[in-house]
């Protein structure tokens, strides 16, 4: 119960469709069957087990009596299950009224993840940006927005590098390409300034930032921007997010595609330079710039 109290209602909901999805699937029941006997449509089952929305005290003793759940496994479910229906809105609920679905539903998994793994091929990974970098990049492709709605956007970014700062924060693995050190996002002074943050936030413990250098040819060519995000250091991550054409985010959570990511990353981390290596790199891109102003 203690341990219940400690997590936030998207983890309890998390938790337990996970654990409701495993007591179905020891029961060699599908969806289609565990909803007859709800009297719902399967889709909502799906919609429980993948914590998409929470499960009803109905449901729950419903579920619970079809999987034959007893003491002291009981109890702890019914505490997930209650944790998971609270509703504490989270900080980002201010800023609704420039916050997609899409969006709302990454933030809510970056808040609850331990750690995260992204590769940028063109653009400073969001976590590490300036305010400056931040507004430069925001509202910019096939979406037109005012300036209230940049700016507002921008806090937002502000504000999820908290994370990086807590008693306990989000561990970033970052790997972007080198081209995405000498796009010239925001002119030139704009650019110098997000270079030298990079190598001052790069120091901190828990952030890898690595670059692919040009010369790493094939082995660096991977146009498409992903971020992963894992509930446990050191473990595989259970969710992806996957930016589209269209500076959109499409969540994944299927196993084959997210162990392809998962792959896909650590060939991307093999192709880069270290972290020594990666902040000289970025120092020596800083001087050119300084020399072409």
């Amino acid at each position: 119960m203690t341990v219940v109290a400690s997590v936030s209602p998207l983890t309890a909901r998390r938790r337990l469709g996970a654990a409701l999805r495993m007591l179905r699937d020891q029961h060699a029941l599908t969806t289609e069957e565990v909803g007859a006997h709800l009297n719902c449509h399967n889709s909502k089952v799906s919609r429980i087990e993948n914590a998409k929305r929470a499960c009803t005290k109905k449901d729950f003793d419903g579920l619970m009596e079809l999987f034959g759940v007893e003491e002291p496994r009981l109890s702890e479910l019914k505490a997930l299950m209650i944790k998971g229906r609270q509703r504490v809105p989270p900080w980002w609920y201010a800023f609704n009224d420039v916050i997609s679905a899409n969006y709302e539903e990454f933030l809510a998994y970056e808040a609850e993840a331990v750690e995260c793994y992204e590769f940028q091929p063109l653009l400073i990974p969001g976590p590490l940006q300036t305010s400056d970098y931040a507004r430069a990049v925001t509202g910019t492709g096939f979406t037109a927005l005012g300036p209230d709605q940049v700016d507002s956007l921008v806090e937002v970014r502000m504000k999820r590098q908290q994370r990086l700062r807590e008693d306990e924060p989000l561990v970033i693995d970052a790997v972007v390409t080198e081209a995405a050190l000498h796009l010239l996002v925001g002119g030139v002074r704009v650019m110098r300034e997000q270079l030298r943050h990079l190598i001052d936030v790069s120091r901190l413990e828990n952030v890898r930032f690595r670059v692919i250098p040009f010369r790493a040819g094939e082995k660096g060519a991977s146009t498409g921007a992903f971020l992963l995000f894992a509930s446990g250091r050191d473990v595989e991550a259970e969710v992806a997010f996957i930016e589209s054409a269209e500076n959109t985010t499409a969540y994944q959570d299927n196993p084959l595609t997210l162990k392809r990511l998962n792959r896909l990353f650590r060939n991307l981390s093999d192709a880069a330079l270290s972290e020594d290596d990666s902040r000289e790199l970025i120092e020596s891109i800083e001087k050119e710039l300084i020399l072409n102003e």
